[in-house]
């Protein structure tokens, strides 16, 4: 599955570099079972997806659950591949933000 892997999360729509890697470098590791988990500032989660084919080609769509600054939390995303090594796509917080990022496949 070409989305398994570790991908550094580089750039987020609604937060800046600072609170992204505020306590680890911000990531999305995925499996080839489609399973994985994210990081970014005080928000984690374990993610649960699939590829999904679409009118404009494929992606790989997930739900997550997990924490959000200690708070359980839950939401859904999606990635897609721009290039090789590099991701774009969306992380939504259920009730809460949603956000635009941008990921480039770990060295």
């Amino acid at each position: 599955m070409k989305y398994e892997g570790l991908w550094h999360i580089t750039t987020m729509e609604m937060w800046d570099e600072d609170y992204l890697n505020m306590e680890v470098q911000a990531f999305i590791r995925i499996t080839r079972e489609g399973g994985g988990e994210f990081q970014f500032g005080l928000v984690s989660g374990q993610i649960d997806g699939e590829v999904v084919k679409t009118t404009a080609g494929e992606r790989f769509e997930f739900t997550w659950e997990d924490n959000e600054e200690g708070a359980p939390a839950s939401g859904s995303g999606w990635l897609v591949m721009t290039a090789k090594n590099e991701l774009e796509g969306e992380i939504k917080i259920h009730h809460g933000d949603s956000s635009t990022l941008t990921a480039k496949r770990a060295k």
